[in-house]
């Protein structure tokens, strides 16, 4: 990834929120916004432990920039709560047939409970055998597959993360969806350098940031995805009756299937376009399924080596000859991290829409509006 003079900010924004919205935004301390959602969720019969975790990677995720997968959540979240579509206190079961290799049933949680859970049993694993794998069904929307990526590298860990999603994507060559927008992850840690955190959908456009312009009333670019008959739009609404398109054509079509097969076939969970869209199909739970893997980096090498081969690697990376353009060239999970830094320290943008969203949500369930910096 390399990156020219443009400000940060807008630079990752440019993928959720247009340079108009980000001038005019209202911004929110990290905190303010965990403690928000928190509050909200333990309203839900969520306990004040398992709310803390879900609102902590929710505001991870506005704080990277990767705000289709942050607050503007919440209300769907709380609607499948309501509506018993989501178990607000999973009793998670672990079955491990192998020393390496878990199998975990979600028992209808939320997803991000069932991330977290899994990774750390993956770790655990991979502590006492080198690799750590599980499966995990009976889940449901995880969010920012970086946050269980973070999880592991901050452990010191590689580590891989699918899941797999509701059908929006058609397999290239056809016209109605059958993969989900589900994201490869793969994150290692380095030395002294930052760590290397791939979260990337096989899809040119995850449907969250269509779904984001529509409620902004704004377009799509040209090539994002296709209406209904088949036909390129610019129209988000248009776009979200139809399908997304996936990333380098058929190899982009061939990564998502990839993610169905590791995250749905293995795991018993649903697959192949039977996940329900969790905004449209209220009568049934999603059954999401996970694939989680951590590996010690002193298998092969020692630690302390594979991370020096890291530095060594990523200084290569960002030393190498600039093209025509670019001021700089980032590793992946890079810019995310800066943005993170700032946002920390400035507070995280949400437009004026977001949240008169998310304060009538607090309205509706009796919890107090999230505190701004304007306020």
């Amino acid at each position: 990834m390399a990156a020219n003079a443009k400000n940060l900010s807008t630079e990752v924004e440019n993928y959720s929120m247009s340079d108009a919205t980000l001038a005019s935004s209202v911004f929110v301390d990290a905190n303010d916004a965990i403690t928000f959602a928190s509050s909200l969720l333990t309203g839900q019969g969520v306990s004040a432990e398992d709310s803390a975790a879900i609102a902590t990677c929710l505001v991870q995720a506005d704080l990277r920039g990767v705000q289709t997968h942050g607050m503007s959540r919440l209300p769907i979240y709380v609607k499948r709560v309501k509506r018993g579509l989501v178990n607000p206190a999973p009793s998670m079961k672990l079955t491990k047939p192998m020393a390496a290799c878990a199998s975990l049933d979600g028992d209808n949680g939320f997803g991000f409970l069932v991330g977290i859970r899994a990774m750390r049993e993956a770790i655990e694993m991979a502590e006492t055998c080198g690799v750590g794998v599980v499966s995990a069904h009976n889940s449901n929307h995880f969010g920012m597959a970086a946050s269980y990526l973070l999880q592991a590298v901050t452990a010191g860990y590689f580590a891989f993360v699918f899941t797999n999603a509701a059908k929006s994507m058609p397999p290239w060559g056809g016209r109605e969806g059958l993969f989900g927008t589900s994201p490869f992850g793969a994150a290692a840690p380095a030395g002294k350098l930052p760590p290397f955190v791939l979260d990337m959908s096989p899809a040119v456009a995850a449907r969250g940031k269509i779904r984001l312009a529509e409620k902004r009333s704004e377009s799509i670019p040209e090539g994002y995805a296709l209406d209904e008959n088949g036909q390129s739009t610019t129209d988000p609404t248009a776009a979200l009756r139809g399908v997304v398109l996936p990333i380098g054509t058929y190899k982009g079509s061939g990564i998502s299937m990839l993610m169905e097969i590791l995250s749905g076939v293995f795991s018993g969970a649903n697959f192949g376009g039977d996940v329900p869209d969790q905004y449209t199909v209220m009568d049934r739970p999603q059954n999401v399924g996970h694939f989680f893997m951590a590996m010690k980096p002193g298998i092969f090498v020692t630690e302390q080596g594979f991370r020096d081969r890291m530095d060594t690697l990523i200084s290569r990376v960002k030393t190498n000859p600039l093209a025509s353009g670019f001021d700089e060239i980032l590793i992946p999970g890079e810019i995310e991290a800066r943005l993170e830094n700032e946002r920390r320290k400035t507070g995280i943008p949400y437009a004026h829409s977001d949240l008169e969203i998310l304060a009538k949500l607090a309205s509706d369930y009796g919890v107090p509006e999230m505190k701004t910096k304007n306020s």
